[in-house]
């Protein structure tokens, strides 16, 4: 461990009050914070932390560290800070839901490429869950509340969860009245939506109904393909969809009995200390993708 890293830790140790709380902060364990501190304190001969029963705090000789510490770890971040936004270089590494990322991203990482040619870009589209930190990522779109309360997010839009058919299914069949009405239809669903055994409503209090599929699909756009070609109803997101309602290829069934939106957020680990290729993509997202039609649409985006 660098002095440079050893004064970081010693920082994080008096601003968090413990060394279980600094090892979170700092994402380590307590026995390298406890290694750091006792470094620390070999190197300048003194007791730099007194210890108590129920926090940690600094001695006069610490106090003095922290105050020129604190000094000299801001003014390093703010030099590699002010080195690095001026260069639009170097690689970018952004991750997206499949679907949402080839309709929206991918579009937005082309011009984001002609703007800056020295920026070279990896895009990772995948339904899962990609960790920022495991896997070196700059940026994630992620649609749903976040699991992780430590990283940054923006909301930059909506969506919601529609039932949809094609007109000629529902000619053929009928269009159900009440979801308890599902039960006499085709229904078209994912296997993340066959493991619940349930599709939940909205009326007046949530509604369950329990779903036996004629068709179970581990991707989008094949449960696209099959509702286009008349094969039953299917549940999908409102950006899943909005290009087909609104050409009139899928008709929306049951709006009245939508759940609540879905937010969909940019998401970032350090907004303060971004280099300037991760602001640039970062600002261009947050303007460009509150403006696309599927989450201005009113009809897409209220709560029924």
């Amino acid at each position: 461990m660098d002095k440079l890293d050893e004064l970081a830790v010693f920082v994080a140790v008096v601003q968090q009050g413990s060394l279980a709380a600094a090892a979170r902060s700092l994402r380590r364990s307590p026995a390298a914070i406890t290694r750091a501190l006792a470094a620390l304190e070999t190197r300048f001969a003194t007791s730099l932390i007194e210890r108590t029963t129920r926090r940690l705090s600094p001695t006069p000789a610490g106090l003095a560290l922290f105050e020129r510490a604190k000094g000299l770890l801001d003014d390093y971040q703010q030099a590699l800070v002010a080195a690095t936004y001026t260069q639009l270089n170097g690689q970018l590494r952004l991750t997206a839901p499949v679907q949402f990322g080839r309709k929206h991203i991918a579009p937005l990482v082309l011009r984001f490429l002609e703007r800056y040619p020295d920026i070279q870009i990896e895009l990772l589209l995948n339904d899962g869950y990609q960790d920022l930190i495991e896997q070196g990522l700059d940026i994630a779109v992620r649609i749903g509340q976040l699991r992780d309360s430590s990283l940054v997010a923006a909301e930059v839009g909506s969506v919601q969860r529609m039932l949809v058919a094609s007109p000629g299914y529902l000619a053929r069949a009928g269009i159900p009245s009440s979801p308890g009405a599902l039960t006499d239809h085709h229904l078209i669903a994912s296997a993340s939506q066959v493991a619940n055994r349930e599709w939940r409503f909205a009326a007046s209090g949530d509604r369950r109904v329990r779903i036996r599929p004629r068709l179970i699909v581990n991707e989008v756009e094949t449960q696209l393909i099959a509702a286009r070609a008349g094969k039953g109803i299917a549940r999908l997101l409102s950006y899943q969809v909005y290009d087909d309602l609104k050409n009139g290829r899928l008709c929306e069934v049951l709006p009245a009995y939508r759940l609540s939106a879905v937010p969909v957020q940019l998401v970032t680990q350090n907004i303060k200390s971004m280099p300037a290729r991760v602001r640039a993509f970062w600002d261009l997202a947050r303007s460009e993708l509150p403006m696309l039609g599927c989450f201005k649409d009113e009809s897409l985006r209220q709560d029924n």
